[in-house]
This record gives structure tokens, sequence and C-alpha cells, in this order.
């Protein structure tokens, strides 16, 4: 059969395990040389396609590639960056086209979330609008847990894992302490629209003594009384109180408790620190003593404390895309399909990306509990598998080893493009 190059590229906010996907990706890719030629990576996402930007994966040894396995964060450079409709914005789409063309690329892998799955299948209809034989997958990542039909997301498990770890731990610091100092805990977890990592928190304890004592989610309207009645409670019940708050939080008419007035590339809302401000009702309402931490990017970094269903999981959805094109499949996403709950079984198939595309998975409300402060029993047997496991990477005077890539550029064919 004949033989074509591929197109890898990684979008949006980046995860622990983004690059072990890539690393499936990429391993699959050299065990079919015969259908597949050369593999690049765009610089920076789509960008690195609309500006041809190309990075020459092939120039990477099969060790740099394996290591990527380990290695947190985007190793080829993410971005935000969302593709218009094609009708107003026809340029950017020739000059993929241009692009692809001329460097006989027919496999389009984009590495993301919800927009990203958007922009995967606005590709996937070039062949079609623009006479170009093209196959585009979306290899699902996303902390959020938000994408629909697959059972959970690539690089949340490792998430929930550190949340729940830094719940506990943060917890008994704060219980050993107080009597004679804090007695009220914030951490602001991420989770805009949805509180998949907020939930995550309360896997750090079995009852309603143990912290997290509140769980404010996204889901839920946000009541300042009574929050701050619940953190009164808390605080002359146990001598404290631990609160994991997801920056979505919001008030009755859907404004954000910490929205800062701006918004990112993909239109969405900029947080400014949801726990800073709660702390600071805290403070006005009770009188308490309080501290307050953001997990912010070291939640979604935290590649030491990942999650090994969670890394098995990010490897296969890469190489189950690969397997995917080369069997003539196109606009799907290797989507994760729970089995069983116990023991935990999951396995791979191809759902549609119109089904996907801007659609966001929100918490159940039988994973809430019916005060709206905690999760269920359902929720847990959801999220317990999610973290099982330990997948330390290799360390080396007492820090952790990774990828170090050439990163080595494709020379341009085409004029420069400007966005």
């Amino acid at each position: 059969m004949a033989q074509y190059n591929a197109f890898y590229a990684q979008s949006g906010g980046v995860t622990a395990v983004i690059n072990t996907s890539a690393c499936g990706v990429i391993e699959t890719c050299r065990r079919h040389p015969d259908r597949i030629g050369k593999v690049y990576a765009g610089h920076n996402g789509i960008i690195g396609a609309l500006t041809e930007d190309l990075i020459d994966v092939n120039a990477e040894s099969d060790e740099a590639v394996a290591a990527l396995r380990h290695t947190p964060g985007g190793a080829f450079g993410s971005c935000r960056y969302k593709l218009k409709d094609i009708e107003t914005h026809r340029a950017q789409y020739e000059r993929l086209i241009e692009v692809f063309r001329a460097h006989n690329i027919r496999y389009f892998f984009y590495n993301g979330g919800g927009d990203s799955a958007d922009t995967c299948l606005k590709v996937s209809q070039l062949s079609e609008t623009m006479g170009y034989p093209l196959t585009a997958i979306h290899v699902p990542k996303t902390v959020d847990n938000d994408l629909p039909i697959s059972d959970n997301s690539p690089g949340f498990g490792s998430v929930a894992k550190y949340i729940a770890t830094s719940t506990l731990e943060a917890s008994l610091d704060v219980a050993s302490m107080c009597a004679t100092s804090t007695k009220v805990f914030v951490l602001e977890v991420m989770g805009r629209h949805a509180g998949w990592i907020a939930a995550a928190g309360g896997l750090a304890g079995k009852d309603e003594s143990e912290a997290p004592h509140m769980i404010i989610f996204p889901e839920i309207t946000f009541n300042r009384e009574a929050v701050m009645a619940r953190v009164d409670e808390a605080v002359k019940k146990y001598g404290y109180c631990v609160i994991v708050v997801s920056e979505g939080a919001r008030y009755e008419d859907g404004t954000f408790l910490a929205d800062s007035g701006n918004t990112d590339a993909f239109g969405h809302r900029q947080l400014g620190g949801v726990a800073p401000t709660l702390a600071g009702m805290v403070r006005e309402d009770l009188g308490y003593k309080y501290h307050w931490a953001v997990a912010d990017y070291l939640q979604r970094s935290a590649r030491h404390l990942a999650s090994r269903t969670d890394v098995e999981q990010a490897y296969a959805v890469g190489a189950r895309a690969v397997e995917l094109a080369l069997d003539g499949q196109n606009a799907r996403m290797p989507a994760i399909i729970r089995t069983s709950n116990d023991p935990y079984t999951w396995t791979i198939e191809a759902a549609p990306l119109a089904e996907i595309a801007n659609q966001e998975k929100f918490m159940p409300r039988d994973y809430i509990s019916e005060d709206g402060f905690g999760i269920t029993d359902a929720c847990r047997r959801y999220l317990s598998p999610l973290i099982q496991g330990e997948d330390f990477p290799p360390f080396e005077n007492g820090l952790p080893m990774v990828a170090k890539l050439k990163l080595q550029r494709v020379p341009r064919k085409l004029p420069e493009f400007k966005l």
C-alpha cells in the first residue's frame, strides 16, 4: 500500500501524561513503516501546521521517544488556538492543505480536549470540502475530565491522584496546628465548568469527620450563607475545616466567584483566584485564621505522582489513534469504555467526533451529596480506580529524568504565512 507521512500536535493545557500519548502515537507509527513514512510534529500545536514550523520526529532516537512516557509538559509545544469556520477563514484551511500536500501528510493526529476535538473535526472535513485526502484522529486529553462518551479523559487520573494526596497531606498539617493556629484551609483546583477534579479531593476522607469537610463544585450554585455556616460548623465540631474549591465556582446568575474580566484564546473567561476570594469571606464573616493554596500548574504537571492507570490509558489512546487511521477511520476519537468497576477493566472504542466536539461532561447530580458539599459512594466507585497504581519516572541525582529531544526543524517549502 502507499506510504504517507503523519502529523502530530498537542493542544490546550498540557498534562502529566500528554507526552505518554505522544509516545504511543510515535512508537505505533514506527511499527508501520510500510504505511507511514515520516512523522512530523507541529511546533506549538496547530500553529506549527499553519506556519509550516514542523519538527522532524524521525531525528529522535527510540530511547528519547520512549522517555516521553515519563515526561510531563508538552514536548513539542502546545497552544490555545481554535480554527474558525471554513467559510470566513478559508485562507487558513487552504494553508493547511498546502502544508500537508508539500510534506505528503495524509494522517493528522491532534492531542487535546473538547476544543481540539472541534479543530480535528474541521480538519477531517478538508478532504471533502477541498479535495485533499486526509485522515484526522483526535487523541483525547484533558485534566478537566469533561470529554463525553469516554469513561474518563487521559490526564485526569493523575490530577485526581495528586489532588486527593495533597488534600490528605495538607489536612494532617492543619489538624496538627489548629488549636493555636490555622482553622480553615482552602485548596483551589482546576475545573472551569465541571467539578471532577474538586470531587477527587473527596477521596482523601472516608467520612464527614475527615477532610475535606467541604467541596465546592461548579455544578452547585454558590450560597455564601450556607457555605459559611458549614465552615463554622466544621471548625466548632472538628477544630478545623478543609475546603476544596473548583476554580469555576459560581453564583446563581452564572457569575464566577473569581472572574478576572478577561477571556482566553478559546473565548473562555479567565478566572482570577477563587481560593483567596473564599478565604476573604471566611475572614469577613467568621474571623477564623486561614491559609489558602492554588494547585495551579503543579496539579497537571506532577508526573512523579502519576496514576499508573492514567499512564496506561494515555499510551493506549495514542497507539489506538494510529491504528484507527490505518484502518481507514476518519473523524474519530479512541474513547475509553469502562467494562467493570471491581475489578476495574476497560477497553477502547472509536467514537465519532461530531458527538464530542464542543461538548462537556459534567458531574452527575447523584455523584454529589444531597447537601451539595461532598461526594457520594457512587462517585467514589467511579473515581477510585482512576488513581490506582504508581508509575514513577526514573530518577537521577534526586530528580526525575525527562526526555531530551533534538526538536530538529523540517526545512520550509512554502512562503511565510501570517496568522
